[in-house]
């Protein structure tokens, strides 16, 4: 397939999305940095990426937003993206005891995240589904948690929103198939470290490590470099599956 391959990931001025980003363009593909609040350092790391990366803004939550993304990616590579990382979340600080326990935890908390994770990820979709369709072609990569395997820790408000991202992920790829779509998750656990696991303290990452096989946690970059698997040829019969990147702390 002569096409070039160009890959969107949302939420990615900082963070866990821009590790993301700079993955995909050092493996020359084209990339499109989408950002909410994060303008000055989204558009920074498209400068530092080279001339196959620009970014963009939209609040994915608005699907108008989104449209007028696309228009914008349209006019700046000449397509919309045939690759999607839906990475964007919800601001989190992943600290258990600042959380909200069962009996705590609020509806509103709880929509925050399903607005981003789960409309924000069906609105960016939506809107590349037509460009996807039309070439045949199509990888769409959810990121997930393995929290909802082993909710060890009370994150109620985001492990509700990745489950319901895990199940899209499964329903799409059903729907999607007959169109050369793909739709994969990739499951992380506690990443070291991110802007949200900045504020983990250090003894639980000690704790993760010596409970997991290969005895140290997942770095950002392990969890990058996973992805792109699910964006390759070597993907093609792979639909509808989780793929946990966690060291084997959780097994499937």
């Amino acid at each position: 397939m002569n096409m070039e391959k160009l890959v969107l990931v949302t939420g990615s001025g900082r963070g866990l999305g821009a590790t993301i980003a700079q993955t995909f363009a050092d493996q020359n593909f084209q990339v499109a940095i989408n950002y909410s609040k994060s303008k000055d350092q989204a558009e920074t790391l498209a400068r530092t990426l080279g001339k196959s990366v620009a970014a963009f803004e939209a609040d994915i939550k608005d699907r108008s937003a989104v449209e007028k993304m696309l228009e914008s990616i349209q006019s700046s590579f000449g397509q919309t993206p045939n690759i999607i990382v839906n990475n964007a979340m919800t601001d989190y600080v992943f600290n258990g005891d600042l959380r909200q326990k069962a009996q705590e935890i609020s509806w509103e908390e709880i929509q925050n995240h399903i607005d981003v994770s789960i409309k924000g990820s069906l609105n960016v979709i939506q809107a590349c589904l037509p460009g996807m369709k039309e070439k045949n072609f199509g990888r769409i990569i959810n990121v997930g948690t393995n929290l909802f395997q082993n909710p060890v820790v009370p994150y109620h408000d985001y492990i509700i929103a990745k489950g319901g991202l895990l199940a899209l992920t499964r329903s799409f790829a059903k729907d999607l198939g007959e169109f050369g779509i793909t739709v994969n998750m990739v499951s992380g656990g506690l990443l070291k470290v991110t802007d949200a696991s900045a504020a983990t303290p250090d003894e639980v990452f000690d704790a993760i490590a010596s409970m997991t096989p290969l005895q140290q946690v997942t770095s950002v970059q392990d969890f990058a470099d996973a992805l792109l698997f699910f964006a390759t040829e070597s993907s093609r019969a792979v639909t509808g599956q989780t793929l946990t990147v966690d060291g084997g702390l959780t097994f499937n």
